[in-house]
């Protein structure tokens, strides 16, 4: 097994505590020169680098084995407490890329004289390695039930030759493959899922480790020597797989930036600061790596396009387990958590074609614990929704609920993969839709958008205001809305360039909530007038809804569910037949209550809008647990042919991917739901608009045959890529195979481009 050694700055690996791996047969690489004794025994890697065994280090030195395991430490030191956290907020008309880390500190251990500095560097000159990692030999194994589909290696992405046979409504989908062997349900048969470091995470493994337990050789540029890559990018000597490399071209940039202080949080724990780091990355002509690091400390990094290329993005929501659901139910062997072995799947894709763009559809963060905190218990007893809105915001209440989402946040957010998932793919978050409307009207209940805005979107609008228009806010795609009807906050929608060809709307779903509207009228007209100002040669423009907008409808089955009555309810609170899921533990309503009054117009608007600027309007949605892909499109007239896809302004899909952590629904929920996705809808009939459910899963992930084509209730998440090819997006919804293992199979579908006339 190899260790990836820095150029320039050492890290401290130091083995991990639980790591299984024979300690003599471990081996360091170092690229370049090698800082190893000469005495020492070193090996060549494929990449030009080389490894040294801890065997071999035994003999080294007190002095060589120091500077070849020296931690990079910060000067002056910082102690974190999250972070560092990466978003995304647009590409401007010049082509340059905009976006933010955030810290947050202990002022207790940490020295802010000066304050906080923020080093990243890029090269437009470097080119990309074509392999971003370097897996050892899969070994061919056989669905456990040894029927159907051949294994697929799932850490690969799918092949040329799958993504030429997207679906696109016209038949049933099938699992992506990429012509490789690799093990049934593992992650490239990984005996053991040591996480690399990660400056925040106290659980964090400081030597940099391979989550396939093979070694780190760097791949090399056929131009610029070493590429900078290590195979996996939370594994790289300092941080995730970007090095801090040899080869620099002319045009190599390195640009400093001093943090902000956008708030403090006070409790008993002390003083706690976040640091905001705004970014500005020129885009070259080709994509390129950005390195980055706080106060000289560990060098992470992240990925932009090229100045003509489209992002590739990953998409995914329920980020954590429901009340009631044991995450270790969903941990397999040789995981240390629930929560991981999908975001592993995410990061190993990650690792061998990097996303620029990760993209949260709602439920980043879950908050049903917030229940069992002492100090809220006089209110979580009251019976009566009216005590509950009555129910005063008390100073000591109002001390528990901050106290409570900064933990939470701080916790979850530097924790496990997730953390290196969003400290190496820049995000894009959007807050889920709803609580019940007597629980939003309890003081209770107006906090947590505020952290939500600080964690997830690192904007205070103390601090940076609510004033959209050009150069008055710091995010250029920020859309502000009006103050929602219970959190007193406004909406805060964003319209960001992703490339090219195409745009995405982040559509606040959550602020302006009722139980009879999304969102308010005042907040869609600015939207729309924000739309209008889209380049015309846009073709794509991709909507993240809180909620689906073209799942199978069910204004009956709402009906039931609203009902004191409803069966499923009762069953719920009471934890029968696998259930205790199914109801939101604040008030016992069921979950799956979704209103979607407002679609019809906002369908139609969208239409009139793809029509009229001749852009393809697809829609990403979370929410429900299960993946699906729904179909918006012209009605069929009687003794016409259907109008193909692309030249369809009314083509419209709503993939849904939901969750990436969280259990599925009962698979009772999937069968009623499965059945009402045959149905005909005839809602839109009158805007000459059919709508239904695209039968993408026709086989289970070990290729079984199965009956409910339109449903999948597995965890899940979306690789989203523009072909340029085709000009057409490729969504491809990532299910995992079986639950615990995190390795997943690919089903596919594709938005077109829209070739119909343009109006004039």
């Amino acid at each position: 097994m190899g260790y990836p050694l820095p150029l320039g700055s050492p890290v401290s690996p130091l083995p991990s505590a639980g790591s299984r791996r024979d300690p003599s047969s471990a081996t360091y690489s170092s690229h370049g020169t090698p800082q190893a004794s000469e005495s020492s025994t070193m090996q060549d890697t494929p990449g030009g680098g080389s490894f040294i065994s801890t065997k071999e280090l035994t003999k080294m030195s007190a002095v060589d084995r120091s500077r070849i395991l020296r931690v990079a430490r910060m000067e002056p030191h910082l102690q974190f407490m999250c972070g560092p956290l990466l978003r995304f907020d647009t590409i401007d008309e010049h082509g340059i890329w905009h976006g933010a880390a955030m810290i947050v500190t202990a002022d207790a251990g940490s020295i802010y004289e000066p304050f906080p500095m923020l080093i990243y560097e890029w090269d437009p000159d470097r080119s990309m390695p074509t392999t971003f990692s370097s897996f050892g030999p899969p070994k061919p194994a056989s669905p456990p039930n040894g029927h159907g589909l051949a294994a697929v290696d799932s850490r690969r992405r799918s092949g040329s030759t799958s993504r030429h046979n997207h679906n696109n409504g016209s038949g049933p989908g099938s699992p992506t493959t990429s012509g490789s062997p690799g093990s049934w349900n593992q992650l490239n048969t990984v005996p053991n899922f040591d996480l690399g470091p990660h400056p925040a995470d106290p659980h964090s493994t400081v030597l940099p480790t391979s989550p396939s337990g093979t070694s780190f050789p760097v791949q090399s540029s056929s131009s610029n020597g070493s590429s900078g890559f290590a195979s996996f990018p939370f594994g790289g000597p300092n941080g995730y797989g970007i090095l801090n490399g040899t080869g620099l071209g002319a045009n190599a940039c390195k640009e400093s930036v001093a943090g902000q202080e956008i708030w403090v949080y006070g409790g008993p724990g002390g003083t706690f600061t976040f640091w905001r780091f705004l970014i500005r990355v020129p885009l070259g002509e080709k994509e390129m790596a950005v390195t980055y690091s706080i106060n000289g400390g560990q060098k992470m990094g992240f990925h932009v396009p090229g100045r003509r290329e489209n992002m590739r993005l990953a998409a995914h929501s329920c980020n954590g387990f429901s009340a009631g659901v044991n995450p270790d139910d969903f941990r397999g062997p040789g995981f240390k958590s629930g929560y991981d072995p999908v975001w592993m799947d995410l990061l190993s894709k990650h690792a061998e074609k990097p996303f620029h763009l990760l993209v949260g559809g709602g439920d980043q963060l879950y908050c049903d614990s917030l229940m069992r905190e002492p100090e809220l218990q006089d209110w979580v007893t009251k019976l009566k929704p009216e005590d509950k809105k009555a129910y005063q915001l008390t100073p000591e209440i109002e001390m528990t609920i901050d106290r409570f989402f900064f933990n939470h946040y701080c916790q979850h957010f530097r924790s496990g993969a997730f953390a290196r998932a969003n400290s190496s793919i820049p995000m894009l978050n959007m807050c889920d839709d709803h609580d019940p409307d007597d629980l939003q009207m309890s003081p209770v209940f107006r906090t947590g958008y505020f952290f939500f805005l600080l964690f997830q979107c690192f904007t205070n609008p103390e601090i940076d205001g609510i004033v959209d228009a050009p150069g008055k806010h710091v995010y250029q795609s920020l859309i502000v809305g009006q103050i929602g009807p219970y959190i007193p906050f406004p909406s805060h929608s964003s319209l960001s360039r992703l490339g090219p060809k195409e745009w995405m709307l982040m559509l606040d779903c959550r602020a302006e909530r009722k139980k009879d509207q999304v969102c308010s009228s005042v907040e869609y007209d600015k939207v729309f007038a924000r739309l209008r100002t889209i380049p015309s040669e846009v073709e794509h423009l991709i909507v993240q809804l809180g909620i689906p907008i073209a799942y199978p409808r069910m204004v009956f089955l709402e009906q039931a569910l609203e009902s004191k009555f409803n069966p499923l309810v009762a069953l719920g609170r009471n934890g029968t037949m696998g259930l205790s899921g199914f109801v939101n533990k604040f008030n016992a309503e069921a979950e799956l209550l979704d209103d979607l009054r407002e679609r019809n117009w906002l369908i139609e608007q969208l239409q009139n809008f793809a029509k009229a600027r001749k852009i393809r309007v697809t829609f990403i949605s979370g929410d429900v647990h299960c993946a699906a892909v729904g179909v918006l499109k012209t009605l069929k007239l009687k003794n016409k042919p259907d109008i193909p896809p692309e030249q369809d302004h009314r083509y419209m899909l709503n993939v849904v991917t939901s969750a990436i952590v969280n259990t599925p629904p009962p698979a009772g929920v999937i069968t009623m739901v499965s059945s009402l996705a045959t149905k005909v809808h005839k809602t839109l009939h009158n805007t000459e608009t059919d709508e239904h459910m695209m039968p993408i899963f026709t086989t289970e992930p070990n290729g079984q045959s199965r009956k409910q084509k339109f449903i999948m209730g597995r965890r899940n998440w979306c690789n989203i890529e523009f072909d340029d090819r085709s000009g057409a997006i490729v969504f491809d919804i990532r299910v995992e195979r079986e639950k615990g293992y995190g390795a997943t199979v690919g089903y596919s579908c594709q938005a077109p481009p829209p070739r119909w006339m343009k109006e004039s």
